[in-house]
């Protein structure tokens, strides 16, 4: 089935839901603030861009590299997902049944979207923080549609760094605190060169 990069990642009107943030892998991983609002149980937990905005699920769009299999008891799929500024490391197991059956479906390489949650952690104290992606779906996609999606994901990260450097955004001090040493005009730079390698 062929998914339209305008259309999936949307806000589900039939329950209240996170919207999913379009953002390239180069912004991702740099990510390394990870909160909860609120104190129930079932309260969202995000992670919070370097350009300032808070992300409970994304929606990204690039090339299946690779996928691994692993696990008996608890069998869980692995994948890379490269786009044009680097690679998304995506994971569905037991708890996600339709995205592991999905996954499992799609020979490597193949362009594929992924609306996910991201997901901060580390292999051990000394090490660097990693982010993984949940997979909530994935599907096969056009060539068309992952340059549709770089297009719209290069707009959507220089608006939120020209609202970072104007104060307009929510997060913007908190931002400020756990990137700072981290220059916005980095991801501006990444997201004109992630432009200029796609055809539209």
């Amino acid at each position: 089935m062929s998914v339209n990069a305008r259309d999936v990642g949307k806000k589900d009107t039939s329950f209240e839901r996170e919207p999913a943030r379009r953002v390239f892998a180069a912004e991702l991983r740099e990510c390394r603030y990870q909160f909860k609002e609120g104190d129930d149980e079932k309260s969202p937990t995000f992670v919070l861009l370097p350009t300032g905005e808070r992300s409970n699920r994304i929606f990204l769009i690039g090339t299946l590299t690779e996928k691994q299999r692993q696990g008996d008891q608890n069998l869980f799929y692995r994948g890379r997902v490269v786009d044009p500024t680097g690679t998304f490391f995506v994971m569905a197991g037991s708890y996600q049944p339709e995205s592991m059956q999905q996954i499992a479906k799609i020979e490597t390489p193949a362009f594929v979207a992924v609306v996910g949650k991201p997901n901060i952690y580390q292999k051990d104290p000394a090490s660097s923080p990693l982010v993984s992606v949940r997979i909530e779906s994935i599907n096969v996609v056009d060539r068309e549609t992952r340059d549709l999606w770089v297009l719209d994901t290069a707009a959507r990260t220089l608006d939120r760094v020209d609202a970072l450097a104007k104060g307009e955004t929510k997060d913007v001090t908190t931002a400020k605190e756990q990137y700072p040493t981290l220059d916005p005009a980095v991801f501006k730079k990444m997201a004109y060169e992630a432009l200029a390698q796609i055809k539209i």
